[in-house]
């Protein structure tokens, strides 16, 4: 009876430990699976209604591939998660559909349009739990994924959706102790599965968690950026560092800074930057509300290029997202946003140059 005890006690804190500590929401490895053996079985669907207040002719809101159409009910992400796991060895199949992977995956070849992650994994031989994963792989830029389960607010920074959401490549997991790991990328390019030049591109995680409350995360990229699209670039270098800190049950907060140079033939070297807060308070159970702001410099349109020809794209934005807990699985989310630019880089309804942007966004997200 007392070992019995004993073990209950054991396995009661460790869960609490595992529980409590702060999960790194940027990648996708969050969501719940039914295990059957080896195998884990999945699922998640993104639904939303958006509406933007400058009534967008073409019906998409522009410089966003996350829940961007306008007027219409849709699905932003639909997937089925497939994994297989053993000792030594690890598979990954992430098949989707929805608006985000028509706007984000839409320069990929054929079925290609359709893989969130595909992957396989082995543990490489000696004592040390070091992992060698080839594939389409998730991205640890920033601190926001393509699942919005997993943030604060509904709707995706400005950060993320600049950045990969997705790579393809070879990832090599080196877990140095419980406070610190590290991972390396070798990659065919910034978020491209079929290669767009000869070269290839490197990356690298660090990730740091000084207690179960917070985390730290730092991530580089260099690689050589020319394409049939941009042919003037070249080399492109990246750095990103985000912070996720949860003290208690009631608060969250995270935030994020990053910035690029891009290097381009006969030009001088332009970059981009940007920095973000976010923090939410729960009331309940069931309801929570979040808040975010954000200021994002592209002058030199390297990664967004506005849609009035000439003006510079810089953007200040804030919002606010009322959270629901239907269930374990399920939320319902209302989320509202402004955006505000130096230039105009926007069009209003009737379809004139403006500096200022409305966007609200209904959802029901539900995963299992």
């Amino acid at each position: 009876m007392i070992n019995r005890f004993f073990i209950s006690a054991v396995l009661l804190l460790c869960s609490f430990f595992v529980s409590a500590q702060v999960v790194n929401t940027a990648t996708m490895d969050t969501l719940e699976t039914t295990v059957i053996g080896h195998l884990g079985v999945g699922g998640y669907v993104d639904s939303y209604y958006g509406y933007n207040f400058n009534k967008p002719v073409n019906g998409n809101v522009p410089y966003f591939v996350s829940s961007a159409r306008h007027n219409e009910f849709t699905i932003n992400l639909a997937y089925i998660d497939l994994r297989y796991r053993s000792s030594n060895f690890r598979a990954r199949f992430v098949p989707g559909a929805g608006t985000y992977m028509n706007a984000n995956y839409a320069a990929e070849p054929g079925t290609l349009k359709n893989v969130v992650e595909a992957n396989v994994g082995v543990r490489l031989p000696g004592k040390r739990n070091f992992w060698l994963d080839v594939g389409v792989l998730g991205s640890p830029y920033t601190n926001e994924s393509a699942i919005s389960k997993d943030h604060l607010m509904y709707t995706r920074s400005l950060a993320p959706e600049n950045v990969p959401y997705y790579l393809s490549g070879a990832k090599l997991s080196l877990p140095v102790n419980k406070k610190w790991s590290a991972y390396l990328y070798l990659l065919n390019g910034w978020q491209v599965i079929q290669d767009n030049n000869t070269g290839k591109s490197f990356g690298s995680q660090l990730e740091f968690r000084p207690n179960t409350k917070m985390l730290f995360n730092w991530n580089t990229y260099a690689g050589d950026e020319r394409s049939s699209f941009r042919p003037d670039f070249r080399t492109r270098l990246f750095t990103d560092l985000f912070w996720i800190f949860k003290p208690n049950d009631k608060v969250d907060f995270t935030s994020s800074a990053y910035i690029g140079w891009q290097q381009r033939e006969n030009q001088s070297t332009s970059h981009w930057w940007q920095a973000n807060f976010i923090g939410r308070y729960t009331f309940s159970d069931l309801i929570s509300l979040s808040a975010r702001i954000e200021y994002f410099d592209d002058s030199d349109g390297v990664m967004q290029q506005s849609i009035i020809p000439f003006n510079r794209f810089q953007v200040f934005s804030s919002g606010a997202c009322l959270n629901i807990k239907a269930n374990h699985n399920a939320l319902i989310r209302f989320d509202v946003r402004n955006f505000s630019s130096v230039d105009a880089i926007y069009k209003d309804k009737v379809s004139n140059p403006t500096r200022q942007s409305w966007w609200s966004v209904m959802s029901l997200t539900a995963w299992f």
